[in-house]
């Protein structure tokens, strides 16, 4: 029994496409600062910018850090599937603009979309091929530790977001992948090799 060999050349394989790389995880876990810190160093990486009906901050610019708009838009976008995924928060709507993302896997383009839980649950549903990255704490103290050392918050809003915590912690198994926010820089180094 003979067995035929191919001399000739091998077909090059097809580029890979990128798959969406959605981050999340608990509030206070470091998501933003991971993903700022791996931007910084490669600014490649495009972030989707949401949209929110939230009102501007002092020095957030439109179609930097959101595109702004009011609750009659926000609708629209909704009612016409221009939404990757949305979610409420704190009395304000945020959602990614489906086109933009899947105009850059298109084009080649690592994506990555950081969000909340009910969003990643929301892209895992409209795209299955995703990839689910969640951001973990290394400890339930240090993520208290986090949350109430900001300063920022009532004890009723900390309490808030510690019960949101749990919730979150409790998902993990639905993700890909699983961080653990030891050090930001090796986070984002592990996350940047995921988007490759």
């Amino acid at each position: 029994m003979s067995t035929a060999v191919s001399r000739g050349t091998s077909p090059v394989p097809p580029a890979r496409q990128p798959r969406l790389t959605v981050l999340s995880g608990p509030s206070g876990v470091g998501k933003s600062t991971v993903v700022a810190h791996m931007r910084k160093a490669h600014p490649e990486v495009w972030l989707s910018v949401s949209a929110t009906t939230r009102k501007p901050r002092p020095g957030e610019r439109e179609g930097v850090q959101y595109f702004f708009v009011d609750d009659g838009e926000f609708d629209k976008l909704v009612a016409n599937g221009e939404l990757l995924e949305w979610a409420e928060f704190a009395g304000n709507r945020y959602g990614t603009p489906r086109q933009a993302v899947l105009d850059r896997l298109e084009a080649g383009e690592p994506v990555l979309l950081e969000i909340d839980l009910q969003g990643a649950r929301q892209v895992r549903e409209s795209m299955p091929d995703a990839q689910l990255v969640f951001l973990a704490p290394p400890s339930w103290d240090e993520l208290v530790r986090r949350l109430t050392g900001r300063g920022t918050e009532s004890p009723e809003v900390i309490e808030r977001r510690l019960a949101a915590a749990k919730i979150e912690l409790a998902a993990e198994a639905e993700f890909d992948v699983t961080l653990v926010n030891t050090s930001v820089e090796d986070v984002a180094r592990e996350l940047l090799a995921l988007l490759r």
